[in-house]
């Protein structure tokens, strides 16, 4: 089952340009799981999705065959935060699904990594 993703990147103090910039080198970090996404402001938003999320810039939209790829797209999503040169720069990525939302950012810890498995569950139970 095929799921619609929008991705949005903040980050504090950022201009629209630069939001831009880091949802390109987000994209780029999809090519090497063969996804595609696209600017989310290329289209509609995908179905199930709030439209707000997927009108901002930096936002991205992506459809990803599976809940296995899905668990794929969040690690590479914090791996990616957690590279950022500054880490002083509080930088966040809102993933949402079907209407559900996660702020994912590059901080380690046990809390964040219990939040996303709960997200990832009821994503798997809502797909069965």
């Amino acid at each position: 089952m095929a799921l619609d993703l929008v991705l949005a990147v903040t980050e504090d103090g950022a201009d629209d340009v630069r939001l831009d910039e880091h949802a390109r080198l987000l994209r780029e970090e999809f090519l090497d799981l063969d996804l595609t996404a696209v600017p989310a402001t290329d289209g509609p938003a995908p179905q199930g999705t709030r439209g707000d999320l997927a009108a901002t810039a930096g936002a991205l939209a992506l459809t990803v065959p599976g809940l296995d790829v899905l668990r794929g797209v969040v690690l590479l999503v914090h791996d990616w935060l957690s590279r950022a040169v500054d880490q002083r720069v509080a930088r966040t990525v809102t993933v949402e699904l079907a209407g559900d939302r996660i702020e994912l950012t590059g901080a380690s810890g046990e809390l964040q990594q219990q939040l996303v498995d709960a997200w990832l569950r009821r994503h798997a139970t809502a797909t069965e």
